[in-house]
């Protein structure tokens, strides 16, 4: 039985909506067996981020390298990276690998506690992203990240939940495609975890042998899903069904 393998690279959320946790959930709702590489631990709820500890950069490459040097990884992404040095690490131990890489530029929770120092974002931007298959800031992310201009020569799937309307677009703009997606507004709290769980679920079709925009088209589709059958938990953002599988 051949089996096929994600890594996730990212922080853990002691609420299990988002981060590590989410990750871990989506790549099982897809039939992947997922590995992980934790950057940050958070004391975090549906309310809010109410500690964060960054690991040492040195464990992370340790971790990484561990699920690399014996798993047969088949796509990775990264999460929350909490500052330059793990940025550093992590963009160091995936530059020899040349594994498709989706990279989520985690810069603010849900609650928009701050999950990354604004002195990495230089690092982010000049280390890590060059190595992307996929980059999926949503509007305020790209912002930062960019300013007013998106770059033309980077993978984006650029995310239109910040948007105003009754309508959401995502839109992927790599050199080779152009593809909008649409979506109705759900209207709705329970949105904790969205970004990391799209990154996650076009890792694991990645991982699964899918074309980017089909890995795309099928993400988006089981995030829409997940957040319409949503359970109700916690008093704030609540988390995602990441059980149903879009196929």
């Amino acid at each position: 039985m051949t089996v096929r393998v994600a890594l996730t690279i990212a922080g853990s959320d002691s609420g299990g909506g988002a981060g590590i946790q989410a990750d871990l959930k989506t790549f099982e709702a897809h039939g992947v067996f997922g590995t992980s590489a934790i950057t940050l631990i958070t004391a975090q709820n549906t309310l809010g981020v109410h500690a964060i500890h960054a690991l040492d950069p040195r464990l992370v490459t340790a971790q990484i390298e561990a699920v690399l040097d014996d798993f047969p990884v088949a796509a990775i992404k990264t999460g929350a990276l909490g500052n330059a040095g793990i940025i550093r690490a992590v963009a160091a131990a995936l530059s020899r690998r040349g594994l498709p890489l989706v990279v989520d530029p985690v810069l603010l929770a849900k609650s928009g506690d701050a999950l990354l120092d604004p002195e990495a974002v230089q690092v982010l931007r000049n280390e890590l992203l060059p190595l992307a298959t996929l980059i999926t800031p949503n509007v305020p992310e790209a912002q930062e990240l960019f300013g007013p201009d998106l770059p033309t020569g980077l993978p984006l799937l650029l995310k239109g939940g910040h948007a105003d309307g009754d309508t959401v677009t995502d839109e992927l703009r790599t050199p080779q495609h152009h593809l909008r997606l649409h979506a109705a507004r759900q209207n709705t709290r329970h949105t904790h975890g969205t970004g990391c769980t799209l990154s996650a679920a076009i890792t694991a079709h990645l991982a699964l042998g899918l074309t980017l925009p089909e890995a795309v088209r099928f993400a988006h589709a089981y995030v829409q899903t997940a957040i319409r059958t949503a359970p109700v938990l916690g008093s704030g953002h609540g988390p995602l069904n990441f059980r149903g599988r879009m196929s």
